[in-house]
């Protein structure tokens, strides 16, 4: 008799099509389960609440940072420990994990990195002085929006201080410094319109008009770089270096998680576990427009051909990558700091204001976790 399980994911190409080509691939495979995908919008992603989802559906794409707060709840289950860190990509398979257990397994991976239009820019802009001195010349985006503002300070924080940032406060106050002056500059510099786009948005703009050629925080879409997925093809590549290394850039992608609540746990259990291995993240899952989190997806010859060298170009910086913190009540903060630093971008604020509202928001995590 087959199994019928049913999932969410996002609703663009990279979260929608890979799985579910890889859900066809699966029955294919003489396995008796059938997987009915819906998907939701980015937004709506960003926002799932969990305790409703997990009563519908059996099978989960979500965010890391949700996972402290779904396990401490008892909505997912847990995962077998299978394939150890060093299978994925960075620090993705450190994020799915919540008091020593495994509560998702990354099938997919991004961190903020940078884009351009190959065919504009031959060579990309490697340090800041750089970016600013394209910028200048009207040539450079910046997705700014509330939640990729703060994902860009979040970034800047955590390399120039060289450590992970919103541990113990938000950040030591000289990198806070020096990354809010940054990015006040960009700001300045990009068109207004930036604040309000998402990363998807702004790589449509470079694909779509030579007006613009580079962008150099956003969340990689390896899509854009596929022949015929936009008018134009984008190259994507490390973010600019800071002390010599592209790092600090913060960690996003999403992660396959099981329902604690599906009356059929052991076979949804079993599909997750084989889409996040190397043979299928290398293969149906990221031919289909998927962005593996399988380490050996990112050395893979085929998917660098295809992608334009996507998976190379951008490694260094996901091998770099921060990690926010992880804790039940860190998505409450993350809503909170995302709208103080758009506020503060907005009305040009020193750093010092800004980072006065944003270091109790963070060492509340601290406070919080030693109580529980």
């Amino acid at each position: 008799m087959t199994v019928r399980l049913h999932g969410i994911t996002w609703d663009h190409e990279r979260g929608r099509d890979s799985i579910v080509a890889a859900s066809r691939a699966y029955a294919d495979a003489g396995h008796d389960v059938d997987v009915e995908w819906e998907a939701r919008s980015l937004q709506a992603f960003a926002d799932q609440d969990l305790d409703a989802l997990t009563r519908s559906y059996d099978l989960l794409v979500i965010d890391h940072p949700h996972i402290p707060q779904a396990a401490h709840a008892g909505l997912l289950a847990r995962l077998p420990d299978g394939e150890g860190p060093g299978a994925f990509i960075g620090r993705s398979e450190e994020s799915y994990r919540w008091q020593g257990a495994r509560y998702a397994l990354a099938i997919d991976a991004a961190a903020q990195v940078a884009a351009y239009r190959p065919d504009l820019l031959p060579e990309p802009p490697r340090t800041w002085p750089d970016v600013l001195e394209l910028a200048r010349e009207g040539r450079v985006l910046w997705p700014s929006k509330p939640i990729d503002a703060f994902a860009s300070v979040f970034t800047l924080s955590s390399a120039f201080q060289g450590a992970d940032a919103g541990r113990g406060g938000f950040a030591e106050p000289d990198a806070f410094a020096l990354a809010w002056d940054l990015l006040g500059r960009l700001r300045d510099l990009v068109p207004a319109d930036c604040l309000h786009e998402n990363p998807i948005q702004t790589a449509d703009r470079l694909a779509a008009s030579d007006r613009w050629s580079y962008a150099p925080l956003l969340y990689g879409y390896s899509n854009y770089a596929r022949a015929g997925f936009r008018d134009n093809v984008l190259r994507w590549t490390d973010i600019p270096e800071i002390d010599g290394r592209p790092q600090g850039s913060m960690l996003g992608g999403a992660g396959l998680a099981v329902s604690a609540r599906s009356a059929h746990r052991d076979e949804a259990i079993a599909f997750t576990t084989w889409v996040a291995g190397g043979e299928v993240q290398r293969g149906v899952y990221a031919q289909a427009g998927g962005q593996p989190g399988h380490a050996s997806a990112w050395t893979d010859a085929g998917l660098d051909e295809l992608t334009g060298r996507f998976f190379a170009d951008t490694r260094r910086t996901l091998e770099l990558a921060s990690l926010r913190p992880q804790h039940p009540d860190y998505m409450a903060v993350q809503d909170a700091a995302c709208e103080r630093v758009h506020r503060g971008l907005l009305n040009r604020e020193h750093a010092s204001e800004v980072l006065a509202d944003l270091d109790p928001l963070f060492a509340s995590l601290g406070a919080v976790h030693a109580r529980r």
